[in-house]
Formats: C-alpha cells, sequence, structure tokens
C-alpha cells in the first residue's frame, strides 16, 4: 500500500534548494490553521478543568459536551437532534481516516467517491480501505461545485463532499445538496459532507448537509452525515474537537468501532470544547477578520471573496513555476494546486490561506501581486 506524500511535504521538497530572499521577512500562506487568539473563554474553561486530567475519558464523550454540540447545531442550523445522532470526536482529520475503514471493511470490492483537488485524508482513507476512487472534478466550468449527473453511483458505498470547499471555496447551494440526498437514498450509498468551513460564511449563512436531508424529506437522516471542526469557527485547533451526526442507525455501529480506536478527547478539552460549541457569538468575530481579509483581497488582487472558507483559489499560468519564484523573490510560501488534486485537476491555480491579521494579509497579498505583475 502506498501512501502519498503529503502536500507540505512535496512543497518543503519543491523548494527545499531554493534560496529567499531577504529582503522580505518570511511569510506563509499555506496551512488552513487560523492565527488569532483563541477566546479567553474557552481558555477559562480548559484551565479550570484542568483537574481533570487525572481521569480518563469516555469514547463516547461527557455530556456537557454532546449537549454544547446538540445547542451548536440547534442555534446554527435549527437542527433538533438526539445523543443517538451525534458523537463526538477528536477533531475531525481521524474520524475522515477511520469512518472509512469502518463503513468498508467487510465490501468486497469498495467504492469511494470524492472531489478532486481534495483534503488529502479523504485519500488516505481509501488507501487504508482497500477502495477504488471515483472523482467529482472541481472546475471553473462547473463553479467548482461536484458534477452527479456525469457518474454512475451505483457501485459507490461512501460519498464524501466538502462544503464549503478546501482548496477551492465554492460552497454547494441547497438544491444542489437535496440531490446528494436524492441519489444517497436512490443507490443506498452512504453521502458524508466535511463542514468544517460552513461557520466561516462572509454574508449569508450556509445550510447544512442536514438541513437540505430535512428538505428531500429524509427526516431520519438515512445514510446522511456531517462532520464539523472547532477549529477553524473558534480559532482553536489545539482543542482537536469535532463531531459526526446524522444517521443513528450508523452512528451505533460506529461507536462500537470508536471503542477500539483509542481517541477520546481528554476531559479538560471536552469542557473547554463544550463552552465555544455552545457559544454562536464569538465567531462573528473571527468572520469580521475574514470579511476584511477578502476586502484587502479584492482590492489588491481583484478576485471576489468566496460565500465562505478564508481561502482563495488563485488561478495562475503555471502553479509550480509560480510557487517557487515567489518564494525566492518575495520569501512568501503557497500551494500549489496540482498537490491538492490529481489526474491533472488543480493545475494552474494555487491556493492563499488567509488566516493572518489584516496587517501581514495586505503584506502578504501586495507581494503576490507584484509576481503576478511580473509574469
Amino acid at each position: 500500500m502506498h501512501f502519498e506524500t503529503y502536500p507540505f511535504e512535496k512543497l518543503n521538497n519543491l523548494l527545499e534548494t531554493i534560496v529567499p530572499t531577504p529582503d522580505y521577512r518570511p511569510l506563509s500562506l499555506t496551512i488552513g490553521e487560523p492565527q488569532f487568539e483563541t477566546p479567553q473563554f474557552i481558555l477559562d474553561a480548559l484551565n479550570d478543568h484542568a483537574t481533570l486530567l487525572n481521569k480518563y475519558p469516555k469514547t463516547a464523550g461527557e455530556a456537557v459536551l454532546r449537549e454544547g454540540m446538540l445547542t451548536y447545531l440547534k442555534q446554527r442550523f435549527g437542527l433538533s437532534l438526539d445523543n443517538t445522532q451525534i458523537i463526538p470526536t477528536f477533531g475531525t482529520r481521524e474520524v475522515l481516516f477511520n469512518f472509512p475503514q469502518f463503513l468498508l471493511h467487510d465490501v468486497e470490492s469498495p467504492l469511494m467517491v470524492f472531489p478532486n483537488p481534495f483534503y488529502q485524508i479523504y485519500e488516505g482513507a481509501a488507501k487504508a480501505s482497500r477502495a477504488d476512487v471515483v472523482y467529482l472534478n472541481l472546475n471553473e466550468e462547473g463553479g467548482f461545485v461536484p458534477q452527479a449527473d456525469a457518474l454512475d453511483l451505483a457501485e459507490a458505498n461512501l460519498v464524501i463532499l466538502n462544503s464549503p470547499n478546501n482548496p477551492t471555496s465554492a460552497t454547494m447551494s441547497m438544491a444542489q445538496m437535496k440531490e446528494w440526498v436524492a441519489l444517497a437514498l436512490e443507490y443506498d450509498f452512504v453521502l458524508l459532507n466535511d463542514e468544517c468551513y460552513a461557520d466561516l460564511y462572509l454574508d449569508t449563512p450556509v445550510p447544512s448537509l442536514l438541513n437540505a436531508s430535512i428538505e428531500a424529506g429524509n427526516l431520519s437522516f438515512k445514510n446522511v452525515l456531517v462532520i464539523n471542526s472547532i477549529s477553524k469557527r473558534s480559532s482553536a485547533p489545539g482543542l482537536r474537537s469535532g463531531f459526526i451526526a446524522g444517521d443513528a442507525a450508523i452512528l451505533k455501529e460506529y461507536m462500537v468501532y470508536r471503542t477500539y480506536v483509542g481517541c477520546a478527547s481528554p476531559l479538560p478539552l471536552q469542557y473547554a470544547a463544550a463552552v465555544a460549541w455552545a457559544d454562536q457569538e464569538h465567531v462573528e468575530g473571527f468572520r469580521a477578520k475574514y470579511r476584511e481579509n477578502f476586502e484587502i483581497a479584492r482590492e489588491i488582487l481583484g478576485v471576489e471573496p468566496p460565500e465562505a472558507t478564508f481561502y482563495i483559489w488563485l488561478k495562475v499560468d503555471d502553479e509550480i513555476d509560480f510557487t517557487q519564484k515567489l518564494y525566492e523573490r518575495y520569501n512568501l510560501k503557497v500551494i500549489p494546486g496540482s498537490f491538492l488534486g490529481r489526474e491533472g485537476e488543480g493545475r494552474g491555480y494555487v491556493r492563499l490561506a488567509l488566516v493572518y491579521e489584516a496587517e501581514k494579509t495586505r503584506e502578504a497579498l501586495e507581494r503576490i501581486a507584484a509576481m503576478l505583475n511580473e509574469q
């Protein structure tokens, strides 16, 4: 089994022989990690429960964490779920990797379907699950939204969507998500949406796939699941708090599997995450920062802000050449789109993560504008 090198390691290899100019301070727009301070009330909850490190955490998560997550789903999406329809997870990367293995472990010839380009953990999960892969190619012609009509989904076991999307920043409409729910029921595959950027909308709140499931008449969320994470919305990636929610029948069996995985969140982190999930007000402060960053990008690069995320999917002539010269001449790192895709998808783009305060964002984007002017 061969696992692909992660994009950031590929970037290091690409740039390892290049000596960047000392005329600029080093900056990087590569990693989707918010660079803002975690809100104090979350830190206080962590400190207040630090003594609970002397206890083993439950795989199912503490009641206070589940309640915080259910409160979030009610307040943010108007969803009234119960404890059978949600499982707290140690962030979402682990669930994206191990859920496919759980779901497909007894399938003779499993087939996974996911967007291309993509968050690389999807591919790693497919390899670990021995699954064949069909790509949902994301391109400009299709608005960077996965198109189902070009695919035969009859053999699919698991379809992963990612809206709002990393890396393209495209967001699926309610109507588009409803189409996918209908397909999941028609062809009896599990449909999972990665919604880690759902709270980073700029103006209008974006819906969850669970909202689309209800709109499609699938009130029990049969075959439909979503995952979400606190990392982006609360600028707290170190809390490693996420959840998977939806189809109770699938989650019941997945919960049994998780008792073997051993990735329960430490109790102090659970209490800190609980207050973060239950509070929606602090997230608006971060959305305001991303709005400001995108306005700077509009001013400097002439790009229109997306509906959600903190990414710009920037079109360039040659993403490899652009990345190398940008680093050499302006001491700024970006991710080539081809490192995030397969079969040629992502070529001709670079991904910019606008995760800094406005001043540093402006500095970085001005360097990119200068580089574009040199092309």
